[in-house]
C-alpha cells in the first residue's frame, strides 16, 4: 500500500480529524444559534482572532489559564453584542455590520500584535500557556478507540460536549424556545410579550460566546501561539458546516466532522509534488461544492412541494 494511503487510512488520521474539526464545531454553533434567531452572524472569522489573540496575551502577563479563558471569553460576548448593536440599536445591515467588525478584527489584533512583541507575524517570541490534553481513562488502554478518542486537548471534549448540550438548549429550554420563535416569526413572538431585540442579542452573545471558544483553541490548544489572519477561513466554513447540517445539533456535527476531514486530508497530501496552492484551495472548494449541492436539493423539494400544491387545487 502507498504511504500515503496507509497514513490515511490510520488511528492518527482518525485523531487528526477530531483535532481539526474543534475549531470548526465551535464557530459552527454559533452560527447556527443566530441563525435561529433569524440574525446570522457573519462576524465569527473576526470574533475568533479577538479571542485568539486576547487569550495568547493574557496568558502571557498573567500565567494563568483561567484567566486566559475568562479574557477570551469576553471578547468574543463583547464582540457579539457590538454585533447585537449595530444592528439592533444603529439598525445596521447585520451583514455589512458584520463585515465591517471582521475588518476591525483583522486590522485591530495586526496592529496590537505588533505593539506587544515588535513583530507581525506571531507571538512566537512570548511564552504563552495552552490548554492540556487528557487521557481518558478506560478508553485510552482500549485498542484503536482510545489512539483515536483519547489524548486530546480539553476543549475538543468541551466541543463535542457542547453539540448535545446545544440541543437541549435550542429544544428543551425557555430560551431556546424564545429564539426560535423570533426567527421564525419575530411579530407574532412580539405580540406574546417576547422582547425580540432582548432574545437577539442574547443569541449573538452567545455566537460570539462559541466563537471565543474556537479562537481560543486555534492559539492555545492547535498551536501555542497567535499568529496573523490565523483563522485562515475557518470562521466562513463554520457557515457552510452550519448551513448544511440545517443548523441542528447533529448534522453540525457531522458537517463539522466533513470539513475536518477535507481539511485533514489536505494537510496529509502536503507531503506529495502536488502545487501548494493547490492543497491549499482543497477545503474552500469542497465548501462550494457541498454548498452547491445543498441549494440544488433544497430548490429540488421546494419544487416538489410546489407541484404537489398544484395537485391538490
Amino acid at each position: 500500500m502507498h504511504p500515503l494511503l496507509s497514513s490515511i487510512f490510520s488511528t492518527g488520521f482518525a485523531f487528526a480529524v477530531l483535532r481539526v474539526m474543534t475549531p470548526l464545531l465551535f464557530p459552527a454553533l454559533g452560527v447556527a444559534v443566530s441563525e435561529l434567531v433569524g440574525s446570522t452572524n457573519i462576524a465569527l472569522e473576526g470574533i475568533m482572532l479577538v479571542s485568539a489573540f486576547t487569550g495568547v496575551i493574557v496568558s502571557s502577563f498573567t500565567g494563568s489559564l483561567f484567566f486566559a479563558l475568562l479574557a477570551g471569553l469576553a471578547a468574543g460576548i463583547f464582540m457579539g453584542a457590538m454585533l447585537a448593536y449595530f444592528h439592533l440599536k444603529m439598525k445596521a445591515d447585520i451583514i455589512l455590520a458584520a463585515i465591517a467588525l471582521g475588518l476591525f478584527a483583522m486590522g485591530m489584533t495586526t496592529f496590537l500584535l505588533f505593539l506587544f512583541t515588535g513583530d507581525k507575524g506571531s507571538t512566537s517570541s512570548m511564552q504563552s500557556l495552552v490548554f492540556p490534553v487528557f487521557e481518558i481513562p478506560v478508553v485510552k488502554s482500549i485498542p484503536i478507540l482510545g489512539e483515536i478518542f483519547s489524548g486530546h486537548n480539553v476543549l475538543t471534549y468541551l466541543a463535542l460536549l457542547f453539540v448535545p448540550l446545544f440541543y437541549v438548549l435550542m429544544y428543551k429550554t425557555p430560551l431556546g424556545l424564545r429564539i426560535r420563535a423570533v426567527g421564525q416569526n419575530p411579530h407574532a413572538a412580539e405580540s406574546v410579550g417576547i422582547n425580540v431585540d432582548k432574545i437577539k442579542l442574547y443569541a449573538l452573545m452567545l455566537s460570539g460566546m462559541f466563537g471565543a471558544f474556537g479562537g481560543l483553541y486555534l492559539s492555545m490548544g492547535y498551536v501555542s501561539w497567535f499568529s496573523r489572519d490565523m483563522t485562515a477561513g475557518r470562521g466562513f466554513i463554520a457557515i457552510a458546516a452550519a448551513t448544511l447540517g440545517g443548523n441542528r445539533a447533529l448534522g453540525i456535527s457531522l458537517s463539522s466532522l466533513l470539513f475536518g476531514l477535507v481539511n485533514t486530508f489536505a494537510i496529509y497530501i502536503a507531503s506529495l509534488n502536488v502545487p501548494s496552492e493547490l492543497i491549499q484551495m482543497i477545503p474552500y472548494l469542497v465548501t462550494l461544492i457541498a454548498l452547491a449541492v445543498f441549494a440544488m436539493r433544497a430548490q429540488r423539494s421546494k419544487n416538489n412541494i410546489g407541484e404537489i400544491n398544484k395537485e391538490k387545487y
